[in-house]
């Protein structure tokens, strides 16, 4: 049986660790926010009446 090549595991580690850096400082740059969980989502998305299956009010002007 081979043995594992544990430097080769710990390349890809580091490349993954330095791509996750790049590409959140990416979207730092670009000035998106940086998680969107769950929670933030649907309270952002959330009409302004507070209920959050109603469709959005129209206005009548």
């Amino acid at each position: 049986m081979a043995t594992p090549n544990y430097s080769y595991e710990k390349r890809q580690k580091e490349l993954a660790k330095k791509r996750k850096k790049e590409d959140k400082l990416k979207r730092k740059v670009d000035g998106k926010p940086d998680d969107m969980t769950d929670e933030s989502a649907d309270a952002s998305d959330a009409p302004a009446d507070g209920q959050p299956g109603s469709p959005p009010a129209e206005s009548a002007s």
